[in-house]
């Protein structure tokens, strides 16, 4: 017999060899039905497993994540096996699960179309009443690689090919269809209730330009159709949002064909991204933050010094100067140790905060374009923090404070994530703990809920990640502290401590916008590009109703521009429903109707862009409520 420990503590005995759904099902019959796949000790597998020793068991439903997972990775294969039906000489290449859904990337005789889509999920809709199992099976490298051959997927030849010798190759097979996985996913097909493909893309196999490209079906996949139909709701209203769309309609900017990648903020975006850094001056200076500039461009050396050069090369810009090899910076890091560097420093002067609105550049796959969320050059709004070991949880409390005072300025929820130690790290196993502790250490105190990344962190260091989330439950990770010895280490950064000896700071890296360029673009879609009046790029707009009124409406306007609001006038030759529409349309907060009657009084028909009509106020009155407003920096 073995002993299985449930979530809630409590402990089961089977026979050695139970399968995990035999475990699942003397639970509960219900628990069997909604659940995708387990935790053994932490490791997700499929509710096939077997269990031969006493171990933990999570079991794992549509409502937790790794459940959803596996459900909708088995929504790739399912794809997979409509398209192999329909189109039976397309070749697979990869098919996993992603945070929206999954997709799977096809090498097909012609383009799908939208026909093509529409038939394809047809076959999906038949795959799923059919409700295979999902049987998993087991080949040594050889036969799979021979198996492979046999069906000509020279996609699946060519991973299991890299795979060691003496590995052992796992299947799924649903049906007459197979195909190389390593799982896990839900038992059957049926599970998938409700299933809808969304797109079709270009992607280069394998994410290189130098590769055939390839179509990449997208698609999601619920357990419920409400779940979908709430799905596919937001995904309209995210096109209405799109920050693409609303940044042509409001002329905010722009990325032309001489410049992939490259934004170009016009006169109304760059009122936004002056606001924004205004902002975070403001918000710096009081926090007790020096800010500094570093050089976009710096030698070759400094890249391999930081490390960068051995993990981020492949993303970075390259020059030569005098006949010396230089970098383009893809970050700010290193000129801040730099700056550190610039002198001696005392136990006393710790912390020491510098902050940098640091322009970076990293190389882009053009694929992976998508405007300013994805970008070729940005600006990040950096921080480096200098300290003593026992300086790290006061420290990295404060910037989780300051991180959700930003936040919640926008009303944005967020959740936290902490990264620990990946593969391909630098430095001491005990310098990893010390700063994996010291992070975990200021989330507890806080007394705020994280989830745990495993490997997930920096190269040089482990981190805390927020991401938000918008007006349609959109997530977008943003904020970001990163705890690191390594960097002081290789830079030989020192300071004298008490002891009159020299000691090596710790150091905080830190962004809370992320960078200026992605943030304006979720501002954009969270406020549908209705900003709020502090925000926006046009506060208020006269609208006189003749041309009788234009002279008044100018010296009301001088009167707003005296007080640094932003307001334009609308002179047209236009009926005044015409204007009103067209200010609506620009998603100007405030409108000021002005006819003959308003001119005798000193006054001005309101108009809100949420309220609508507020009826007649003097423009002090209005002068004063709008200051308010801007001053409290309400989210009207």
């Amino acid at each position: 017999m073995i002993k299985v420990t449930l979530k809630d503590g409590s402990v089961k005995e089977h026979q050695n060899g139970v399968a995990v759904e035999e475990v699942v099902a003397a639970i509960g019959s219900g628990l069997l039905k909604a659940s995708m796949a387990a935790k053994v000790n932490n490791e997700i597998v499929d509710l096939a497993a077997k269990l031969e020793a006493d171990c933990t068991l999570e079991v794992l439903t549509f409502d937790d994540p790794d459940g959803r997972w596996a459900l909708r990775h088995t929504g790739a294969h399912v794809l997979a096996q409509a398209v192999k039906r329909l189109f039976p000489n397309t070749k697979l290449a990869i098919g996993p699960a992603i945070d929206t859904g999954f997709y799977y990337d096809f090498d097909a005789d012609k383009p799908f179309t939208e026909d093509d889509l529409k038939a394809i999920e047809k076959e999906i809709e038949k795959i799923v009443k059919e409700d295979y199992k999902l049987e998993k099976f087991i080949l040594p490298r050889n036969e799979a690689l021979e198996y492979m051959d046999k069906l000509g997927e020279s996609y699946k030849v060519e991973l299991i090919s890299e795979l060691p010798e003496d590995e052992e190759i796992s299947f799924y097979k649903q049906g007459d269809f197979v195909d190389l996985c390593a799982g896990p996913h839900a038992p059957n097909t049926g599970k998938l209730k409700a299933i809808k493909l969304l797109s079709v893309a270009g992607a280069y196999w394998r994410g290189s330009e130098k590769n055939k490209m390839l179509q990449r079906i997208y698609g999601t996949a619920f357990i419920k159709k409400s779940q979908l139909d709430e799905y596919i709701n937001m995904l309209e209203e995210a096109k209405k949002r799109d920050h693409r769309k609303l940044g042509k309609e409001l002329d905010l900017f722009s990325i032309l064909e001489e410049g992939p990648g490259f934004p170009f903020f016009h006169p109304k975006g760059m009122i936004i991204r002056n606001l924004l850094e205004d902002f975070w001056r403001h918000e710096h200076r009081k926090n007790g933050y020096q800010e500094v500039k570093t050089p976009i461009i710096l030698n070759e050396e400094l890249w391999h010094k930081s490390g960068h050069w051995d993990h981020y090369k492949e993303n970075m810009y390259f020059t030569q100067i005098d006949e010396v090899d230089f970098a383009v910076k893809p970050m700010n890091c290193p000129g801040g140790m730099l700056m550190y560097k610039r002198s001696m420093h005392s136990y006393r002067e710790l912390p020491i905060r510098m902050g940098e609105l640091g322009l970076v550049h990293r190389h882009e796959l053009s694929g992976a374009l998508h405007g300013l969320m994805r970008v070729r050059c940005f600006t990040q709004d950096d921080a480096h923090i200098f300290m003593t070991k026992d300086q790290i949880k006061d420290e990295v409390v404060n910037v989780i404070n300051m991180i959700d005072y930003f936040y919640s300025l926008f009303d944005f929820k967020y959740h936290i994530e902490l990264s620990t130690r990946p593969e391909n790290s630098m430095g001491t196993d005990e310098d990893w703990e010390v700063a994996t502790n010291a992070l975990r250490d200021a989330l507890d105190f806080k007394g705020v809920p994280y989830k745990v990344n495993e490997g997930d962190g920096a190269f040089y260091g482990p981190k805390i990640d927020f991401h938000l989330q918008d007006c349609i439950g959109r997530t977008w990770q943003c904020g970001t502290i990163q705890l690191d010895f390594q960097l002081p280490e290789r830079f030989d950064l020192t300071y004298v401590g008490a002891d009159g000896e020299k000691h090596r700071p710790v150091t905080i890296h830190r962004v809370i916008f992320g960078s200026i360029e992605r943030f304006i673009a979720i501002l954009t879609e969270h406020f549908a590009g209705a900003f709020p009046a502090w925000l926006s790029p046009v506060q208020a707009i006269i609208l006189p109703i003749s041309e009788r009124q234009h002279k008044y409406a100018k010296q009301v306007a001088e009167k707003l521009e005296e007080l640094n609001i932003r307001v334009e006038v609308d002179v047209r030759n236009e009926k005044i429903g015409y204007k009103i529409r067209e200010a609506q349309l620009q998603k100007i907060p405030y409108m000021l109707v002005v006819g003959d009657k308003e001119i005798e009084n000193g006054e001005a028909a309101i108009r809100a862009r949420k309220e609508g009509d507020k009826g007649t106020m003097k423009v002090d009155d209005f002068i004063q409520m709008l200051q308010q407003e801007i001053n409290n920096k309400e989210n009207k």
